[in-house]
C-alpha cells in the first residue's frame, strides 16, 4: 500500500508473518539487560563501516569524501531521543526492507522455532548465505561483527518509535524506514539534505521509563563497558549541534603485539577491567591460530577478591566477538581458575541474539581448552623461574586451584605439580610434590598426608609421631578441599596418596634411627595383648578395634579410621555438612611401649574397675588429641575423679 504525503510517497509494509510475536520474544525474553540494545546498534554500525572498507578494496570510490570511519552517538535529553549514526556502507531501499523487514534473512518461522528450541539463531538456515548490512554475502577476509536484522530489534525495548535514514555508498538516493515495532513499518524516499552523506542514522524515540538512555552518563557507561573496543572510533555529541567528544579510538589493547605494550599499560588495563587496584602477579597474552582463531588476555591477580568462595561466583573472563562485548562471565576457564580476570576475542563465534546459548558452542570449548592450558603453563613457568612471585599467587589462590585436582581429571598431574604444601620437613617454607618425591625414603611407595582445620593442631597430632621419628615427610593439609582431592587423586609419579589417620601405618619396614635396646618382649607382649583384648571388649560399642600401634612413639593412644571409608578429617567435614548420617567406628591404636600402657598391662583382675576406667579414659584422651571432646563429658569427669582419688589415697 502507498500513501501520499506533502513531500514523498510513503509505502506501508507489514512484517513477515509471526514477526510481531517474535519481536515480543526478543524484547521480553531473549535479552535480560536492556543496555544490550546500544551494543547491538553499535555492532551494526561498526559492521557497516567494516563492510565499506571491504568493498572499497575493489571499488575505491565508495569510501571517498567522508574521512575516517566513525560512529556518532547524539543525545537529546530534552526530546528523549538517542541517535546512532555511522558513515559505513549504508542501505538501499531493497536492503532496508530485506534487512529490517525480515528477521535474520532465514525465514521468520524457522528462526523463531530454533530460538524457542534454545538453538543458536545463526544456524537457522544452513542453505542460505548470510548477508550483512549491505546485502552482499560476507567474505572470509571481511571482519564483520554483526548482522543487521536480529539485534536491531532490541532497540524496541527502550524506544516507542524508531526512524532509520540510510544512504547506500555510491548512490544518490536515501531512504527513511520507520516503525513502532508492533507489526508494520513505513518506508519512503528521503531528501538528500536530511540524510547522511553516506551510511545510516538511527533515531530512537525513547519511552518515558527509558529516557535515561539520552543522558551522557548512561551512554558513556554502556559504551565503555560493552563497546569500548570495536574497531571504529565512537564519538559522543551531548546535544544536537554540539562538538563531538571521542569516547573510544577504535583500537583494542589486546590486538597489539606484546612488544608494543608496556607493563604500565597492562596494569592500567587490568585495573579498569577488573575493578581492582592491585598489580597483577601474572599476565598471559597470546593469539591462537589454526582451526579456531582467537586472542586472549588474562591476568592473575595478587589479591584474592572478597567473594572468591561464594558458591554462586562465576568466572570473570569477558567474551568478545570481533571486539564486540558479549558477556562478562563467559565459561572460558574452569571454575578452579575463577580468580583469573581477562578477556577472549574471537571471530569464530556468531554474534547473534542467543547470547546465553553461546556457551554450548564447540568453538568456545576449543577456546576454553586453549586458554586453560596457556594459563596453567604460565603458572608452571612462574613456579620454575620466580618462586617468590608464585608463592604469592599460591597463598591467595592455592585452595581454589586445588579444587581442580578432583574436578579436572585431564590436568590432575599438572595441577598436583603446581601445588605447594606445608610439610613436616618444610619449616616455615613450602614444598612441591616433586620436592617430596625426590627426598622420599628408599622403598617408600606413598605420599603421606594428614589433614585438619588448624596447622598447630595437626602438627601436634599423635599420628605424626612415628613418621617424624623415622624422618618420613608428611604433608600438612589445612584447607577443606584437601580432604576431597587427596582421596580422589590416586597417584603422583607412581606414589599413592595415603592419609596417616586411616588404616595401618606399616612403618615397621622403616626402622627407627635410635631404636636402642628393646625390653624383654617375650615377657611384656602377652601382658599388653591381654590389656588390648580387655579394652577391645569394653569399648566394642564405640570402636571397631583396639590394636597395637607402630605410628606412636610418644603418646599412649590415638584414633585412626578404618582402611575402607573416609579418613578422620573428611568424615568430620561430611558430618558437619549433613552429608553423612552416622560415623564409622574408629580404631583405637595403643602404644604398647608407653609407660602408662605397660603399667595398665600389669594390673591384675583384682583391680578390674580401675582397668575399665583407664580403658575408657584412654579412648576419651584419644578423642581430645583428635580435636574432639569426650563422648560423655559427665562420665569422663566421674572416671577422672575416681582415678585421682585412688592416686591420692595410695
Amino acid at each position: 500500500m502507498t500513501t501520499a504525503t506533502a513531500e514523498k510517497p510513503s509505502e506501508h509494509h507489514s512484517f513477515e508473518a509471526d514477526v510481531s510475536r517474535l519481536l515480543h520474544m526478543m524484547v521480553h525474553s531473549v535479552y535480560s539487560d536492556k543496555d544490550v540494545f546500544l551494543r547491538e546498534l553499535i555492532s551494526n554500525a561498526a559492521d557497516a563501516c567494516e563492510k565499506l572498507r571491504y568493498e572499497a578494496t575493489t571499488t575505491p570510490g565508495l569510501a571517498a569524501g567522508e574521512g575516517e570511519a566513525r560512529i556518532a552517538l547524539t543525545l537529546d535529553e530534552e526530546g528523549r531521543r538517542l541517535t546512532v549514526e555511522d558513515n559505513g556502507i549504508g542501505m538501499s531501499r531493497a536492503e532496508l526492507i530485506d534487512a529490517l523487514g525480515t528477521i535474520a534473512r532465514s525465514g521468520t518461522r524457522a528462526f523463531m522455532e530454533r530460538l524457542q528450541a534454545g538453538k543458536p539463531a545463526r544456524d537457522a538456515s544452513s542453505d542460505e548465505e548470510k548477508e550483512s548490512e549491505g546485502g552482499k554475502a560476507e567474505g572470509d577476509s571481511a571482519q564483520l561483527i554483526g548482522q543487521f536484522g536480529v539485534g536491531f530489534y532490541s532497540c524496541f525495548m527502550v524506544a516507542s518509535h524508531v526512524d532509520v535514514v540510510s544512504r547506500r555508498a555510491g548512490t544518490d538516493e536515501a531512504w527513511i524506514w520507520s516503525s513502532d515495532g508492533k507489526g508494520s513499518f513505513d518506508i519512503r524516499a528521503a531528501d538528500l539534505a536530511e540524510a547522511p552523506a553516506r551510511g545510516t542514522r538511527i533515531t530512537l524515540h525513547l519511552m518515558d521509563e527509558a529516557k535515561t538512555y539520552a543522558s551522557r552518563f548512561t551512554v558513556e557507561r554502556i559504551v565503555k563497558a560493552q563497546s569500548g573496543h570495536v574497531p571504529v572510533p565512537i564519538d559522543l555529541i551531548e546535544k544536537p549541534d554540539a562538538e563531538p567528544a571521542r569516547l573510544t579510538d577504535g583500537t583494542a589493547l589486546w590486538t597489539k603485539a606484546r612488544s608494543e605494550i608496556t607493563d604500565e599499560q597492562y596494569n592500567d588495563f587490568y585495573r579498569g577491567l577488573s575493578g581492582q587496584y592491585d598489580t597483577p602477579a601474572l599476565t598471559v597474552h597470546f593469539r591462537a591460530e589454526g582451526r579456531v582463531e582467537y586472542t586472549a588476555l588474562a591476568f592473575v591477580p595478587t589479591v584474592a577478591p572478597f567473594d572468591l568462595f561464594d558458591p554462586d561466583r562465576r568466572g570473570r573472563m569477558k567474551l568478545y566477538v570481533k571486539r564486540v562485548f558479549i558477556t562478562d562471565d563467559a565459561d572460558v576457564l574452569p571454575r578452579y581458575l575463577r580468580f583469573v580476570r581477562g578477556l577472549v576475542d574471537t571471530a569464530d563465534l556468531p554474534l547473534n541474539v542467543s547470547r546465553e546459548m553461546i556457551q554450548e558452542s564447540p568453538v568456545l570449548q576449543v577456546i576454553k581448552k586453549g586458554v586453560t592450558n596457556r594459563v596453567l603453563s604460565a603458572l608452571e613457568k612462574q613456579l620454575a623461574n620466580d618462586r617468590n612471585a608464585y608463592e604469592t599467587v599460591w597463598s591467595a589462590f592455592g585452595s581454589v586451584i586445588k579444587e581442580g585436582i578432583y574436578e579436572d581429571f585431564e590436568r590432575r598431574e599438572q595441577l598436583l605439580a603446581l601445588s605447594l604444601f606445608k610439610t613436616t620437613a618444610s619449616g616455615d617454607g613450602l614444598r612441591t610434590l616433586d620436592d617430596y618425591v625426590r627426598d622420599a625414603k628408599d622403598g617408600q611407595d606413598a605420599i603421606y598426608y594428614i589433614s585438619g582445620g588448624n596447622l598447630d593442631q595437626i602438627k601436634a597430632s599423635p599420628q605424626l609421631e612415628g613418621f617424624r621419628a623415622r624422618g618420613i615427610e608428611v604433608l600438612l593439609l589445612t584447607d577443606s578441599v584437601d580432604s576431597f582431592w587427596a582421596m580422589n587423586a590416586p597417584k603422583f609419579k607412581d606414589k599413592a596418596f595415603r592419609s596417616i589417620t586411616q588404616g595401618g601405618a606399616d612403618l615397621k619396614r622403616f626402622p627407627l634411627p635410635d631404636a636402642g635396646e628393646k625390653k624383654d618382649e617375650a615377657e611384656e607382649a602377652p601382658k599388653a595383648d591381654a590389656f588390648l583384648a580387655l579394652a577391645r571388649s569394653l569399648l566394642a560399642e564405640e570402636v571397631s578395634d583396639v590394636r597395637a600401634s607402630d605410628r606412636l612413639t610418644e603418646s599412649a593412644v590415638c584414633l585412626v579410621a578404618p582402611e575402607d571409608g573416609y579418613d578422620r578429617q573428611l568424615e568430620k567435614i561430611l558430618q558437619d555438612a549433613g552429608r553423612l548420617q552416622g560415623a564409622t567406628k574408629p580404631i583405637l591404636e595403643v602404644n604398647p611401649d608407653h609407660p602408662l600402657i605397660a603399667m595398665l598391662a600389669r594390673i591384675g583382675e583384682e583391680k578390674a574397675s580401675l582397668r575399665e576406667d583407664a580403658a575408657r579414659l584412654l579412648l576419651d584422651q584419644a578423642r581430645v588429641l583428635d580435636g574432639d571432646k569426650p563422648a560423655d563429658p559427665r562420665a569422663f569427669a566421674d572416671r577422672l575423679s575416681r582415678l585421682l582419688e585412688r592416686a591420692l589415697s595410695a
